[in-house]
């Protein structure tokens, strides 16, 4: 990959940023309450201040209209780092929904906010309703000029944190139908609206969320009236892309680390990085990293060039290999650092937990190979 002079300056100055703030375990222990927050407040505005957080946003909001290529790196280079900022994925890809499909109202409020460091949550799963978003139940019935929103959602990261959340409910049509979704955009302080906190391995980042007779005022539709499933296919090109990004600086900064450790790790009265096994091992993890770290750039690049395009098969690759590549690189990662690997006194077992879950959420890999399998015409219709 070759970058440009401004890409090599960004890379560089976020990673200088992340070694002086959160370089050290101890630094990101006290940034993230022990390891139990995935996001540090402090940090984000200090990164907001910057102008790193509207990185890839309009100008006219706030932002600083770079292009995928760039999040991409930014995103790389921080997980990379290991810096606290959960709160950002799901902060941009809410904002470049509204970028899309927001009113110039919505557009100045929701950007803006986020290029200024506010945090932005999307709630669309539901207990009955995972990769399966045709079922959504969650129920907004029009009553004159308001919206009563009725229902749960869940899995909803960062919604704790956030300003505004970008719900996605049914305004039309019965459960299982595409047809009849809306966006709408809620202040998080919105009477009616409970966010509780899921306990997870990760750590505080998921949410229930209850609405009960929540009011929202017509103009808070995001985009048009039962078009919401449109609107959730045309995002999930960045979406994707995003995790993906993600995950390939989690895989990189494991993979860092266990080479590290291997080289001065003495057994047998020699490093354990000399032993044939394990050096072939880290030969084919290097190898998959690589071949992530291609598809990632490439389709950012498709991107760049066509803004508008819809991506499904690459973005969908880009995701499906980074995710898995990911698990793979820290769970053997941590086989090989043995008890070391498992102890919290390393990163490695924080590593492990980011990573399997991101073959989960932002749509799983099974669902990830399904959209590959049709872009090539195969699927259950196919006799």
């Amino acid at each position: 990959m070759e970058w440009t002079a401004e890409q090599q300056a960004l890379v560089s100055a976020v990673e200088d940023f992340c070694r002086r703030e959160a370089g050290s375990r101890q630094q990101r222990q006290q940034l993230t309450d022990g390891g139990r927050e995935t996001h540090s407040p402090p940090l984000y505005r200090k990164m907001a201040d910057l102008g790193w957080l509207g990185l890839a946003l309009p100008e006219e909001f706030g932002g600083g209209g770079a292009g995928a290529t760039e999040l991409c790196l930014f995103l790389e280079t921080t997980a990379r780092a290991m810096a606290p900022i959960g709160g950002f994925t799901t902060s941009i890809i809410v904002a470049a929904t509204y970028e899309r499909f927001g009113s110039p109202e919505q557009k100045k409020l929701i950007i803006d906010g986020v290029a200024r460091g506010g945090v932005a949550a999307i709630a669309m799963s539901e207990p009955e309703a995972g990769s399966d978003v045709a079922n959504l139940s969650c129920r907004a019935e029009r009553r004159g000029d308001t919206f009563v929103i009725n229902g749960q959602k869940t899995w909803c990261s960062n919604a704790h944190l956030a300003e505004h959340i970008l719900l996605v409910a049914r305004t039309s049509g019965r459960a299982g139908d595409h047809a009849g979704l809306t966006m709408f955009q809620v202040p998080a302080s919105a009477p009616g609206l409970t966010v509780s906190g899921i306990d997870t391995m990760g750590g505080r980042e998921v949410n229930d969320l209850y609405f009960t007779d929540c009011v929202l005022p017509a103009d808070a539709v995001v985009g048009r009236v039962d078009h919401g499933w449109k609107q959730l296919m045309a995002g999930l090109n960045i979406e994707r892309l995003i995790l993906a990004s993600l995950m390939l600086g989690t895989a990189q900064r494991a993979f860092d680390d266990v080479v590290g450790y291997v080289k001065n790790r003495r057994q047998f009265r020699r490093p354990i990085g000399s032993f044939q096994v394990l050096r072939h091992r880290l030969a084919d993890l290097a190898t998959e990293i690589e071949c992530s770290r291609l598809l990632v750039y490439t389709t950012a690049a498709h991107l760049d060039r066509s803004p508008g395009a819809v991506l499904p098969r690459e973005s969908s690759m880009a995701k499906l290999k980074a995710t898995e590549t990911a698990r793979r690189v820290t769970l053997d990662a941590m086989q090989m650092m043995g008890g070391y690997g498992y102890a919290t006194e390393y990163d490695m077992e924080r590593l492990v937990r980011s990573s399997i879950v991101s073959t989960v959420y932002g749509g799983t890999s099974e669902i990830q190979r399904e959209i590959i399998a049709r872009t090539y015409g195969l699927s259950d219709d196919l006799r």
